[in-house]
């Protein structure tokens, strides 16, 4: 686990195989297709190319054990050095052949954090991902950049208009098998492949934050329903750490 924490905090990303079993693999699977065909219309975008669903675990029973799963959450907060809260989770699929890739960007500047350190991210495959089915491209080391604003994902400049020296950084695509995960800190750039195959692209992500981490004020679809005011900690049962009771 050293080696994996020391690539961690070096390049801001590591991949870790198998952390789910096979038969994992099949039930998360097999439900998150199910859940996806129930919730098309609650997705946050309405068209036939990516599908983003967020806070699954709050609706299904099946999907919260994979959201909640302890055995994930431990490795993030070795990684992290820190106790951690889920933030929220999402499931993003990439459906056949879709051709469009998600540009490169950092997931941190969207959310409404204050007073944190740095968050993660766990990228858990349901299915084999290939390069060809979206795997996911890293930017090593740009975890350092912490000062841009939120970046457009359908421009392929953004990232590197606001950071040009990441434009000739080097850049690591890290295919996974089912039940294989990417952990990768909030301020890593890093983008996805189009699907250019027959499978849809079936990835959870859960995403974790600081366990004192409190809310900006800023807008986000999570928090919005919440009218939480300025200052207030992200705690309770909405960002939970069962994995630590």
């Amino acid at each position: 686990m050293n080696d994996l924490v020391d690539s961690y905090r070096k390049d801001g990303f590591v991949r870790v195989p198998s952390v789910l079993t096979s038969d994992e693999v099949k039930r998360y699977r097999d439900r998150a297709a199910g859940y996806l065909e129930q919730h098309r219309a609650d997705r946050l975008q309405h068209d036939a190319i990516f599908s983003q669903l967020v806070n699954v675990w709050q609706q299904d029973p099946v999907l919260r054990e994979l959201t909640l799963h302890p055995g994930i959450a431990k490795i993030a907060e070795e990684l992290a050095g820190f106790p951690l809260r889920l933030w929220h989770d999402q499931m993003l699929v990439k459906e056949p052949h879709s051709n469009a890739a998600t540009q490169f960007h950092q997931d941190r500047p969207y959310w409404p954090h204050a007073g944190d350190r740095l968050p993660l991210s766990a990228w858990i495959a349901l299915v084999d991902v290939p390069p060809e089915r979206g795997c996911m491209t890293f930017l090593p080391g740009s975890q350092t950049r912490t000062d841009l604003k939120p970046q457009n994902l359908a421009d392929e400049e953004d990232l590197f208009t606001m950071a040009p020296e990441l434009r000739y950084s080097s850049r690591v695509t890290v295919p996974l098998y089912a039940g294989d995960c990417t952990f990768h800190s909030g301020y890593t750039g890093h983008m996805a492949l189009p699907n250019t195959t027959d499978t849809a692209r079936f990835a959870h992500i859960n995403i974790y934050m600081d366990a004192d981490t409190t809310y900006s004020g800023t807008p986000h679809v999570v928090t919005d329903p919440l009218a939480l005011p300025p200052g207030a900690p992200l705690d309770g049962p909405q960002f939970p750490r069962p994995w630590a009771s």
